[in-house]
């Protein structure tokens, strides 16, 4: 600890004096003079600037006081991060990332596409001046003890300006990026992040920089103040976060090692060697982060374009390395998002489970009830257990299908009862979005009524056309063919049997 050092008489005095002045000027705190003194009465006599804040309060800004006053050169920052030295020789970008990823490769259990993916966004972190897009970086894997934290750890070695959390508030997070910048490390995030949307949004809005911002209300006045959110963030923890996190992320997938498989110890490592790198890092990035910040980096063949936004950033890192870097990063990209894409958010999975439904009736129309009842009768499926351990509504199911533009339709039956349902022709839009880019391609022509029928047809193998579908000419809802099925199945009716087939199974 530090000795305080007593205030010079005259800054003594100007504070006295300052303080007779606040009940007839308050903005005579702020003068110069004024705001010297207090700052060192702050840093010398923390007591003392309580009771000078006190004072102030409701007769100035006190929330603007706190930020005049903070010290200017903060001891904390300097003791976190440490400024790097440059290496002193202009660094080859490919050698450079080959001897982060071996680094990497010695210590922690994953496909090469992961270490590639972790090398590249290492190197994001010192061009964060010059990106318009940030990803973050997921480490994450299906059980314990696959190794996240010791990847973990390796990257926090090797990013710019690094602060490894086990845990950090909502307040925290903007607050600390606001004031520090750094790359930010999040351990056991899968509970942190649970229930917690506040911070989840938090860590949304800082993929890109201009809408990297939060609001907030500070000070005892509530002065809405601005705080940055734009800095490297890597998230580690078992499993899958929420869709909008995941979509935002470079996937890091971890494994298990099984026998015969061995790895070095990172913390018996030599930390020159991380040293070095970093002051490669820092090199590489001061000589060549114009070039990265006009870099148009091509996109590659199959991601959709959220994933293109987040790799845009490693490409244009890997393009500007040369080598083999270009095309192994793009590689990557493909089979770290080809694997994410096997796992659909929830509406494609609704949209994908309507598809088959529809095929297993061989029907062009299905009713509500008869759809949601084949949707609830699949136990591997969620919707039997969607409503807190009771099956989907209609009413669930309608508000579902409505963020994709379906609605369903009203019909007549003959007796006069009205049926709401579904047209297979209103889906043909959505299945053309939803499905096709994650193997949803499927038949125009429905599969054929089953064998109770009277005539049985073979299943048609057309492949999918999305336009026959939108194209074809809708059937009438409510014309004779609707009496003609109705008659052929009366019976079933005054038996008490479903009536939701006969209007809409045509």
């Amino acid at each position: 600890m530090s000795a305080v050092l007593p205030l010079h008489r005259q800054e003594s005095d100007c504070i006295e004096v300052a303080l007779q002045k606040l009940d007839t000027d308050p903005g005579a705190l702020f003068e110069c003079a004024v705001l010297k003194a207090l700052t060192a009465v702050r840093q010398t006599d923390p007591a003392r600037y309580q009771r000078v804040r006190a004072a102030a309060k409701g007769k100035a800004g006190v929330a603007e006081l706190d930020k005049l006053t903070a010290p200017q050169n903060d001891d904390r920052t300097i003791e976190m991060f440490p400024d790097v030295e440059p290496w002193p020789h202009p660094v080859d970008g490919e050698t450079m990332l080959m001897a982060i990823y071996s680094i990497i490769a010695q210590h922690v259990i994953a496909d090469p596409p992961t270490i590639r993916a972790a090398s590249l966004w290492i190197v994001h972190t010192y061009c964060m001046d010059v990106l318009t897009v940030s990803p973050l970086a997921h480490v994450t894997s299906p059980e314990m003890r696959c190794g996240k934290t010791v990847l973990l750890t390796a990257m926090m070695r090797l990013v710019y300006r690094p602060l490894y959390v086990a845990s950090i508030s909502p307040a925290a997070i903007f607050r600390t990026v606001e004031r520090w910048a750094p790359t930010l490390g999040i351990d056991e995030v899968d509970a942190f992040m649970r229930d917690n949307d506040e911070a989840r949004g938090l860590i949304n809005s800082g993929l890109y920089r201009e809408s990297a911002m939060v609001i907030r209300c500070m000070g005892d006045d509530n002065t809405p103040t601005q705080f940055s959110t734009w800095s490297p963030k890597i998230l580690c923890g078992i499993g899958k976060l929420a869709g909008t996190i995941e979509d935002r992320s470079i996937p890091l997938r971890m494994r298990r090692k099984v026998k015969g498989e061995v790895v070095a110890s990172i913390r018996r490592s030599d930390p020159q060697l991380w040293d070095d790198l970093k002051a490669q890092l820092t090199r590489w990035a001061n000589d060549h982060r114009q070039h990265i910040a006009a870099a148009r980096p091509a996109p590659a063949a199959g991601l959709g374009d959220r994933a293109q936004d987040c790799w845009e950033p490693l490409f244009a890192i890997a393009d500007e390395a040369g080598g083999e870097w270009p095309r192994q990063a793009r590689t990557a990209a493909v089979a770290l998002h080809g694997v994410e894409e096997e796992t659909p958010s929830i509406g494609v999975e609704l949209l994908r489970d309507v598809e088959v439904a529809f095929k297993e009736r061989g029907a062009s129309r299905l009713a509500s009830r008869a759809l949601l009842e084949i949707l609830t009768g699949d136990d591997e499926a969620p919707w039997a257990t969607w409503n807190r351990g009771k099956p989907m509504s209609v009413r669930q199911l309608a508000a579902r299908l409505s963020e994709f533009g379906i609605t369903p339709k009203t019909t007549r039956l003959p007796n006069g009862d009205r049926l709401k349902g579904y047209a297979l022709v209103d889906f043909a839009d959505a299945f053309a979005r939803y499905l096709s880019a994650d193997g949803g391609d499927s038949s125009v022509t429905p599969g054929q009524p089953h064998s109770s029928v009277v005539c049985e047809v073979s299943p048609s193998v057309t492949p999918a056309n999305a336009s026959r579908i939108a194209k074809a000419t809708e059937p009438a809802w409510d014309k004779a063919c609707h009496d003609v099925t109705d008659k052929n199945r009366g019976a079933e009716k005054k038996d008490g049997g479903s009536t939701d087939m006969e209007a809409f199974d045509l």
